[in-house]
């Protein structure tokens, strides 16, 4: 009897979707992270192949749980929307996140953003900025032939896979949609949309204030009819001082 021996089963691989760590370091740092994503979203809320997400981990390979990186903010083109405990590349059709965003705090150190930077080189994203809010200051890279370069000058430059410009002032950073509009906040956003709210409900109600006018109108030209028929005026005359046409002056009257 041959006895068959087993092959050793693999362990399954866990790829946590937390570190344990906060979103943000601070409110600042938070406060931008939600901005791009946002408006990012907004941007592509009628593409269902844009997948937005922050501070999600990312793993690059497969049985390899201990590669992985969390973008503050990371876009990726060609996937579905949809929530995600993590974003595993090799189930995402082996797409890697085009463009990423990272928001610098006073924590952030010196390698853990080389370390950044090697990572997003080798694993294939095209486009990555770093924003360090405290210092107004604005870095870039794109992808070329041999990898990801520095973007020299940043004033005025368009996002190849975004379309959106990057504005970089004295008072702060700005960020533009294709159509000119700038990036708005969270409170902004609700400050509009509350104000959207309330002229549909005012135009709602201008509308409603123009049928009961007119309502009362044709009431009023109803009830006038029996009135001037018996002053022994003419159904052309009354059709003329009402504005009506004759014939409806003569149903009106049989009514």
């Amino acid at each position: 009897m041959v006895l068959q021996i087993q092959p050793p089963t693999q362990p399954e691989v866990i790829y946590p979707d937390s570190d344990g760590q906060p979103v943000a370091n601070n409110t600042i740092q938070f406060g931008w992270i939600v901005e791009i994503k946002q408006n990012i979203e907004w941007l592509f809320a009628d593409d269902p192949n844009v997948f937005v997400a922050g501070d999600l981990f990312w793993y690059p390979l497969e049985g390899r749980n201990k590669i992985v990186n969390a973008p503050d903010v990371m876009v990726v083109l060609g996937r579905p929307k949809g929530d995600r405990l993590c974003y595993q590349q090799w189930k995402e059709e082996g797409v890697a996140p085009q463009v990423v965003f990272e928001i610098l705090s006073p924590s952030n150190t010196q390698t853990e953003m080389d370390k950044k930077l090697l990572f997003y080189d080798r694993y294939g994203v095209e486009e990555y900025y770093i924003y360090d809010p405290d210092r107004n200051n604005l870095r870039a890279w794109l992808r070329g032939e041999d990898g990801l370069d520095v973007i020299p000058l940043m004033e005025d430059w368009v996002s190849p896979r975004l379309k959106i410009r990057f504005a970089p002032l004295p008072v702060g950073l700005q960020l533009y949609r294709p159509d000119g509009e700038r990036f708005l906040t969270y409170t902004e956003i609700s400050r509009n949309a509350e104000q959207e709210r309330q002229r549909a409900e005012q135009e709602r109600q201008r509308a409603e204030q123009e049928r009961q006018r007119a309502e009362l109108a044709e009431q009023a030209r109803r009830d006038a009819i029996p009135r001037l028929l018996q002053m022994d005026l003419s159904i052309e005359q009354i059709a003329q001082a009402l504005g009506l046409s004759v014939e409806e002056v003569r149903l009106l009257a049989q009514e």
